[in-house]
């Protein structure tokens, strides 16, 4: 991994950080089943694998990410050679004891280098330090690279909320305890 420093936001930070790319490339999706039976309804998602890799748009309009960020309770940011690289907003209001994590963002390039685990490990101390007893991670049913990070590190299937994000997708829910 490349050393890197994790800090809270500063203000001049924001424009590098809307300018990352926040797009991503999957070779799966959990796709969404229901099963309405006998007055019972089963829902359950099956990881599909794509025919070839996709790649998929970031579901958050770039022009009212930076408003979005000055109404979070956290943002903090991957800085790596004097440059912020990544960031991980978080929020404080959405469920009680818990910290929700909103967006994960890496530089393109330096993706898959321990960066975004180490965005989730910050954020969860962060977590920690604000009377928080679980992080929730929030992602695409079709950002699968986001999914096996949150397995990796520990983080449980906990839900799912369809047309969640303002392009209509899928939002899955991963937590986690941290305290």
């Amino acid at each position: 991994m490349p050393e890197i420093e994790i800090r809270p936001a500063i203000t001049a930070d924001i424009h590098q950080l809307v300018a990352l790319e926040h797009s991503y490339s999957s070779d799966y999706v959990w796709q969404i089943a229901i099963d309405a039976e006998n007055d019972q309804v089963r829902v359950f998602f099956r990881e599909i694998r794509l025919p070839r890799s996709v790649r998929v748009e970031y579901p958050r309009k770039m022009q009212i990410l930076a408003d979005d960020w000055h109404q979070r309770a956290g943002l903090l940011v991957a800085v790596y050679e004097g440059e912020p690289v990544g960031y991980v907003s978080l929020n404080i209001n959405i469920a009680p004891a818990t910290a929700w994590i909103n967006d994960l963002v890496v530089k393109r390039r330096l993706r898959r280098q321990g960066i975004g685990t180490a965005l989730v490990m910050a954020a969860q101390n962060w977590a920690g330090a604000h009377a928080c007893r679980r992080v929730v991670l929030e992602m695409q049913s079709k950002n699968y690279p986001a999914i096996r990070l949150a397995k990796k590190l520990g983080f449980d299937f906990c839900g799912y909320n369809e047309w969640y994000f303002s392009n209509h997708d899928i939002a899955l829910f991963f937590a986690k305890v941290v305290g």
